[in-house]
């Protein structure tokens, strides 16, 4: 159930309710009493990072790999240091 935040614009009280979404919001103060109790806009308590899909955002990614062998310095070894650099 959400958390929905009420000010009154009367006494200028302020709590948080905890409804249903298909609960009528309430008018009535708790402070005062007067009908002047209203829904505030709030920040949502989640945010949605990534493009959104299980597949390239949650799931576990894959183990990593061990360099490719070394091919005239374009694998594992520094240009300057390969073997297969120098013949």
């Amino acid at each position: 159930m959400p958390i929905y935040e009420y000010c009154c614009a009367s006494c200028g009280f302020q709590n948080e309710h905890l409804q249903k979404a298909s609960d009528a919001p309430l008018t009535a103060c708790p402070q005062c009493g007067k009908e002047r109790y209203k829904r505030q806009l709030s920040v949502a308590g989640f945010q949605l990072k990534g493009s959104g899909w299980y597949a390239t955002d949650f799931k576990n990614p894959a183990q990593p790999t061990a360099p490719p062998p070394c091919q005239g310095g374009d694998g594992a070894c520094s240009p300057a240091a390969c073997p297969a650099a120098a013949t």
